[in-house]
């Protein structure tokens, strides 16, 4: 008999996470993690969950890949035209999750969303491919379009246009960066006694870290 969606289970044995374990800087933890996601070589180790809401709390998630981290917080890069830019220029809260479910591990982060400066963006948008820097222009992202081949003619017409040229960024596409106030580990263990440690920033810069019940 075929299982049901209610019957599908996994039971986290991996490893532990406890207070010993972790480093008191967040952002030092969140490199040891994410180095061992790359050693694991995990397909897309730095792609992450985006939850954003509309002022009137509509909310809204989607994939999007992580391209730099410190201690100022977590960069991706968009349209700020996008209905994601649209919302965090409107209401500049997000949540990020990170699921790396070979290592039984996930990351929550909670916080403030700002742009990245000019010239971060242009860095950023230089070191990608070249159709990669073509498509910037040829989507308007999230608007409606007539046809798949809309976006292909478009893209042949730039390829043209910027054949042996430099392709200059977008004023409306840039990077946005997630200033973390919250950011929990969780590592899967044992009949659902996970392990959940929350690092929440004081208003003193510092980090308090106290353990959540599963």
């Amino acid at each position: 008999m075929d299982k049901t969606v209610a019957d599908l289970r996994k039971d986290y044995t991996l490893q532990g996470l406890s207070e010993t374990d972790v480093d008191p800087n967040p952002f030092i933890q969140f490199q040891k993690w994410f180095d061992q996601a790359l050693a694991s070589q995990l397909l897309e180790p730095n792609a992450m969950t985006l939850a954003t809401t509309t002022p009137d709390g509509k909310p809204s998630a989607r994939m999007v890949l992580l391209k730099d981290f410190d201690d100022r917080g977590f960069v991706f890069f968009t349209n700020y035209n996008s209905h994601k830019g649209q919302e965090l220029a409107e209401n500049p809260q997000a949540a990020l999750v990170f699921w790396w479910a070979e290592l039984e591990r996930q990351v929550r982060i909670c916080g403030h969303v700002e742009k990245t400066s000019q010239n971060e963006s242009d860095e950023y948008f230089r070191s990608r491919p070249f159709n990669s820097r073509l498509g910037a222009w040829v989507s308007n992202q999230s608007e409606a379009i007539a046809s798949r081949e809309v976006l292909e003619q478009r893209l042949q017409e730039l390829q043209a246009k910027y054949a042996n040229q430099d392709v200059p960024r977008p004023p409306y596409w840039g990077g946005l960066r997630v200033i973390p106030t919250q950011i929990e580990f969780w590592q899967g263990r044992s009949s659902r006694l996970h392990d959940r440690l929350l690092y929440t920033r004081l208003e003193d810069g510092t980090w308090k870290i106290e353990r959540l019940s599963p």
